[in-house]
């Protein structure tokens, strides 16, 4: 990994030119053998979950807002009728959500390397990286553009049905806008968790998800575009979110952000590399619930059986949501504190941060086991739609814990 990471973090200035960047304590946690199990709890349990939930707070909250435009565009689309849910939900959870996980890895390297800069002191480098990001993904989005471009006869060829294939096919053509928006969204978003400015990013992301359940609103039912209606909502929403963080970024965030640089172009290869290992990593954990779609696909009465389950996806992805925020605020903590100087401190934010998923594991499983026979009611209007949902209640409880503590790890 030193060949990754090291260079990319240039030397020509000294941790402690800045640390007044980072408002944390600058002293390293006492090794747990020196405190007594009380001491433990105050000064080294509660004082990292206060901090990890001041970063994870906001980022969980932003990301399940930007799922919730997923999860509304089901809502909306889903009480047109069970062959539009099952053909949107195979458009969001297959062919966006293959695109969406592999950008959203690729934008996880911006993670690390301003985490490790800001904490180091060396602000004026976060812009560069930024830049760097933006560079990258927009390739990364015209590569994958054909994905979008072919998605129905991608869909066939996996033995989806014909009607449904096409269905989806038009849905992702007409979302292609929406996956260039993310070129901007991912780095802007992980520029500002960087530096903890989480509350921004929440804003943006509960003022986009009001405007976009009205745009579903008026472009399915008042303009009666159907799932034309949704892509365009869809669309619109994503370059909402992406253009706001970065009119942010260059307006307010003046010490990060000094402008272009064309040494956002050096280092290229390097960041690359990065940035596909980290692709890799988080696309193991989001790509397997895609692929479980797609095998749904073959069985007998598809429609029913993709929707049904796609339901329980949704469900799935509030939890999934909420765990990567907290995997993003355990990744600024970890890279500040490395930067700091503070092994302990890092290596007990992860040991906190392990039991409080498997706690949160718990409590969701709970919750879907008391609710499995109504949640379904707010996608569907179909029994026999609701009646498979509540079949898959179970599988969906025990996937929810097994979930809890793979994403930190």
């Amino acid at each position: 990994m030193e060949t990754t990471t090291t260079p990319l973090l240039p030397s020509n200035e000294s941790p402690s030119s800045s640390l007044a960047a980072v408002p944390e304590e600058e002293e390293d946690y006492l090794p747990a053998a020196s405190q007594t199990f009380k001491d433990f709890i105050k000064n080294v349990f509660w004082r990292e979950t206060v901090k990890l939930w001041k970063i994870a707070g906001p980022i969980a909250l932003s990301l399940i807002y930007q799922n919730g435009t997923n999860i509304l565009t089901s809502i909306f689309v889903g009480h047109l009728g069970n062959l539009q849910l099952a053909a949107v939900s195979v458009s969001l959870s297959v062919i966006i959500t293959f695109c969406f996980g592999f950008l959203l890895g690729m934008g996880s390297a911006l993670e690390t390397l301003c985490g490790q800069a800001f904490g180091a002191g060396q602000v004026h480098m976060l812009g560069i990286y930024l830049q760097r990001s933006c560079f990258i993904l927009l390739v990364t989005c015209v590569i994958r553009c054909p994905i979008y471009i072919f998605a129905a006869p991608l869909l066939k060829v996996l033995g989806q049905d014909a009607e449904l294939a096409a269905l989806a096919g038009k849905f992702t053509l007409l979302a292609i806008p929406n996956l260039f928006s993310w070129a901007i969204y991912f780095p802007t978003q992980k520029f500002l968790q960087a530096q903890r400015k989480v509350g921004v990013i929440t804003w943006i992301a509960i003022v986009a998800l009001i405007l976009h359940a009205f745009w579903l609103w008026l472009f399915i039912y008042e303009f009666d575009w159907g799932i034309t209606g949704a892509a365009v909502a869809f669309d619109l929403t994503g370059w909402l979110i992406a253009l706001a963080q970065a009119a942010y970024v260059m307006g307010w965030c003046k010490e990060g952000w000094r402008g272009f640089s064309w040494s956002a172009f050096k280092d290229i290869w390097s960041f690359v590399t990065l940035s596909l290992a980290s692709a890799v990593m988080l696309c193991l954990e989001i790509w397997y619930m895609m692929s479980i779609v797609v095998l749904t696909g073959h069985l007998d009465n598809a429609v029913i059986a993709v929707g049904s389950l796609t339901i329980c996806l949704n469900i799935n992805g509030l939890e999934l949501m909420l765990f990567l925020g907290i995997n993003a605020a355990i990744s600024v903590r970890v890279s500040n504190e490395l930067g700091l100087g503070h092994p302990e401190a890092a290596k007990y934010s992860v040991y906190v941060t392990v039991f409080q998923f498997l706690v949160i594991g718990l409590i969701c499983m709970s919750a879907v086991l008391v609710a499995k026979d109504y949640f379904a009611y707010i996608f569907t209007s179909s029994k026999v739609m609701q009646v498979a949902t509540s079949k898959l209640a179970f599988i969906l409880a025990i996937t929810m814990v097994l979930n809890s503590v793979q994403p930190v790890i």
